[in-house]
């Protein structure tokens, strides 16, 4: 890092404010966690917690950890979806979309997935929610995220913002911006973020930035909301990209928000600095785009342009797929519909979207999986179980933290005399994945790839 065209630089950004940011010796980072609704609510989360923790100000559902040697992916109930580890600050950008159950909601850039499935959470499971992240290696990572919070009405897309937009113009009510950066914001937490800083990357971003909103401002509907966000704190990023983006785009304007314990944010952004408040750097901001008609119009439905399928991950490869039955695993309380076969995989769609409006993008979540194929069998996928709530499962066992944490080893469990088949193994109403029940013994069926290892 150039530390003296920084310091230059960041002295005339923050006046007094640089003295107090850069003291040294700092503080340590901040600790986060953000509570899924799809699982649990603040309240109960605060009362089994067995750690140290305060409400954050930025979210409702998201709290400050008080214990340096943290290790959240340790914790049984990360495993379980309960909670998804994300430094306070971080949490502020998603609350400002004002997602509700049934809307239309785009994440780009969106992994590791903390954001979106903090929309994911405000849908509900209802509407639908598209998170993109162009590189691949993450791509994965935002999936098996989203996967373990249970969210049910993800699309989750490997994707250049371009091929996007011209998939599903005018498509989405909220968009959510969360911006490839310089990661000034991420100084005190993440050292290489340091290493990689220089005056070039930040004209770099800046370009990438304002082509991503480009297109982000194509798949918003008219009437739409837009937030954008950094972990970073010049203002080349930030209001140069703000500026030059609504010079080109004169259909969107800044409103003001507030967030608890901070200045309102008159002209529509804020940034967050580390020694003003509980989190690391970051800069929000939100805007709408100009209705032209209703704010509740329909989006345009806009038919797509190529003949190519989508391309699911889950499809298998050298062999005939298996044909996939619905697995028997559901109570009365859940009625799977709008299905979707795809190889040796059977999905549920999310609402409000087709296979059509997906043709030719790089697909690697269509919604929900319910089963895949294992040999010639149909077996119910460890999504479903994620996704499901105790009472929608046919079957269910309610396990100890100790049998909760054996299961998620991999261990076989004896849980006395219970009916034959696939049961929801739950623990404190959450669900945790598949048992089967054979021989007086709960077999363990949690992925491999996923168990704790002591």
């Amino acid at each position: 890092m150039p530390t003296e065209y920084f310091e230059q630089r960041e002295r005339a950004l923050l006046g007094q404010r640089y003295e107090q940011l850069y003291a040294a010796p700092q503080q340590t980072a901040e600790r986060g966690v953000t509570v899924s609704a799809l699982r649990t609510t603040p309240e109960q989360f605060a009362q089994r917690a067995d750690f140290p923790l305060e409400p954050s100000p930025f979210c409702k559902s998201a709290f400050v950890v008080h214990q340096p040697d943290f290790k959240p992916g340790r914790h049984p109930y990360h495993h379980a979806g309960v909670f998804y580890s994300q430094e306070p600050s971080a949490s502020s950008a998603a609350p400002l979309l004002g997602g509700q159950p049934g809307v239309r909601g785009l994440g780009m850039c969106a992994a590791p997935g903390g954001k979106s499935s903090q929309l994911a959470a405000a849908l509900q499971g209802r509407g639908v929610l598209v998170s993109n992240e162009y590189v691949a290696a993450r791509a994965e990572i935002l999936k098996s995220n989203l996967e373990r919070m249970g969210v049910s009405n993800a699309v989750v897309l490997n994707e250049t913002p371009a091929r996007i937009a011209e998939a599903l113009p005018e498509f989405f009510d909220r968009v959510l911006v969360d911006a490839p950066c310089s990661g000034e914001g991420m100084f005190r937490k993440n050292q290489e973020a340091r290493q990689h800083w220089s005056a070039k990357t930040v004209l770099f971003c800046h370009d990438r930035q304002l082509e991503i909103l480009a297109q982000a401002a194509i798949m918003l509907r008219r009437g739409g909301r837009l937030v954008y966000s950094t972990c970073t704190f010049n203002d080349i990023e930030n209001e140069g990209v703000l500026k030059r983006f609504l010079a080109l785009h004169p259909e969107f304007t800044l409103q003001p928000f507030a967030l608890p314990g901070l200045p309102e944010a008159k002209d529509g952004y804020l940034h967050l600095y580390p020694h003003e408040m509980r989190g690391e750097g970051h800069f929000v901001s939100r805007l709408n785009k100009s209705a032209d008609t209703s704010e509740t119009e329909s989006p345009v439905q806009a038919a797509p342009k190529k003949k190519t399928s989508a391309r699911p991950a889950a499809s298998a490869k050298g062999k005939a797929p298996a044909p996939i039955a619905l697995p028997d695993v559901f109570s009365d309380a859940f009625t799977p519909n709008r299905l979707y076969a795809a190889g040796d995989a059977l999905w549920m769609l999310p609402e409000q979207i087709s296979i059509e409006r997906l043709h030719g993008l790089r697909v690697l979540r269509t919604g929900l999986l319910l089963a895949h194929a294992e040999g010639r069998r149909s077996e119910p996928d460890h999504a479903l179980a994620m996704a499901l709530r105790p009472k929608e499962a046919a079957r269910t066992a309610n396990l100890t933290i100790e049998q909760a944490l054996a299961y998620q080893a991999g261990e076989t469990l004896a849980l006395g005399d219970l009916p034959g088949g696939y049961t929801l193994l739950c623990c404190e109403g959450v669900s945790l994945g598949w048992g089967k029940q054979a021989g007086g013994m709960m077999k363990n069926h949690y992925p491999k790839g996923l168990r704790r290892r002591n």
